[in-house]
Formats: structure tokens, C-alpha cells, sequence
């Protein structure tokens, strides 16, 4: 019997990731929001294509100083790292694959990765590719590389 390759979305090929399910979605948005009140030193944005050298990303959400980017000028794809590059577990991912992709942020110049795992109400906060601390719903997440706070309530509710 010949097995069927699963099909691959436009969403998908296009960005080179899942498409996001509801969970995903209402946490990606919660965060955004909560993240989009540390201007006027950072910036936020939701599915920013970035193109590191020669590897190329579009995380869920990332974070720049405010310093970093001119938003009167459009770029199609940036190629200065975030100060923070934040992953959101979809259902159809797996973890090793964000963890993977921790790793090579690390290596392009990121200061600070987050995983977020929705179903389990937590985020990782990884200040090296090894070194992370666990926050789970109830917290007040804190990035020690960025120096920012974020309570987990406002996230996970």
C-alpha cells in the first residue's frame, strides 16, 4: 500500500511553519498586546519574515529596540536580529523543532528566545541556547536579558 504524503499548505510553504491553531492564535494576540505596552523602548511585531545571513525565520512574534527600527521605512524581510525571537507550540510541532530552532536564533545574534507552550500555560525563557527558566499561568514571567516583566495571567486566561 502506498502511503500519501500529507499535504503542505500555502501558509506553510510560504513561512516555512503550521498554520496557527485557535490556542495559538488567542496567545499570540494576549502577548502581543501585553508587549506592545513596553514602547517607547521596544517594539513588537506579529510574523515579522527575517532573514539572517543565509537563514531565513518568521517567528510568532519578535522584539526590537525601539532604536533598531525605522517603521517609516518598509522591509520586506529584515535582517537584523530581534532582541527577542518568541515561539508559540503549535499543535501539528514538535517541541525539538523549536528547540532547534532556539539554536540557530542564538546563532544569528538574538539575545533572548521565549517557547511558549499553550496547552500547558507556560513560556521558556532562554537566555543562551542551553540556559532557560520555566513560567507557568500563574507567574510574572521576568526576561532577564531584556530586563521586562510580563504576568502570565493576562496570557493564559
Amino acid at each position: 500500500m502506498q502511503e500519501v504524503a500529507p499535504s503542505i499548505s500555502e501558509y506553510q510553504l510560504e513561512r516555512g511553519k503550521p498554520i496557527p491553531s485557535l490556542l495559538h492564535a488567542s496567545v499570540q494576540t494576549r502577548l502581543a498586546v501585553l508587549l506592545a505596552k513596553l514602547e517607547p523602548n521596544y517594539l513588537c511585531f506579529s510574523e515579522l519574515s527575517l532573514a539572517l545571513n543565509e537563514w531565513e525565520s518568521v517567528p510568532d512574534l519578535s522584539l526590537y529596540s525601539k532604536s533598531d527600527i525605522d517603521v517609516s521605512q518598509d522591509e520586506a524581510k529584515v535582517t537584523r536580529p530581534p532582541l527577542c525571537a518568541i515561539e508559540i507550540l503549535s499543535a501539528s510541532q514538535t517541541l525539538d523543532s523549536l528547540i532547534d530552532k532556539v539554536q540557530k536564533y542564538f546563532e544569528h545574534g538574538v539575545k533572548s528566545c521565549w517557547i511558549v507552550i499553550p496547552r500547558l500555560k507556560s513560556i521558556y525563557v532562554f537566555e543562551n541556547a542551553t540556559t532557560y527558566e520555566v513560567y507557568r499561568d500563574h507567574q510574572v514571567l521576568m526576561d532577564k536579558q531584556l530586563g521586562i516583566e510580563v504576568p502570565l495571567a493576562e496570557v493564559f486566561r
